[in-house]
């Protein structure tokens, strides 16, 4: 059974892009091995992360990223099953936020700022389906 898990979080140390690079990498060495994919969003010290998958491979890292010191505030967002992924291309893919026009982001939120804590998970869900439609999502494939 395929499963789609997305959830926010505030980090609790400062992204650096050394940090984020590391983190990236590493989930790009990881996740096709246990057959997940997905993608994320880093901004203002906020993550926003999809991640798709086996259930209970997929659960089993969310586990690890609940448990992982460098974050704070971990919050559920969406978690379904689902017939086929959105982001089967990525092992993890990126979106480089700081080179999207604000207007995007304040097309789904109050401000041109990524708060996905601030509105339903299907809207943050919305935003990712946009970046995915406009190619704004950058990584290996």
């Amino acid at each position: 059974m395929l499963v789609r898990l997305l959830y926010a979080s505030r980090a609790a140390a400062p992204v650096t892009p050394e940090v984020l690079a590391a983190i990236l990498r590493s989930a790009r060495a990881h996740n096709p091995a246990q057959g997940i994919t997905g993608v994320l969003c880093c901004s203002d010290q906020v993550f926003l992360q999809v991640l798709e998958g086996g259930r209970a491979a997929v659960n089993r890292l969310y586990a690890r990223l609940a448990a992982d010191p460098r974050h704070g505030g971990l919050e559920l967002l969406v978690y379904e099953s689902i017939c086929e992924r959105r982001f089967a291309g990525w092992a993890m893919g990126q979106v480089p936020l700081a080179r999207l026009n604000p207007a995007l982001l304040l097309k789904y939120s109050a401000t041109a700022r990524l708060d996905p804590f601030a509105v339903p998970g299907a809207v943050s869900m919305a935003l990712l389906d946009e970046l995915l439609a406009t190619a704004s999502i950058v990584g290996q494939h």
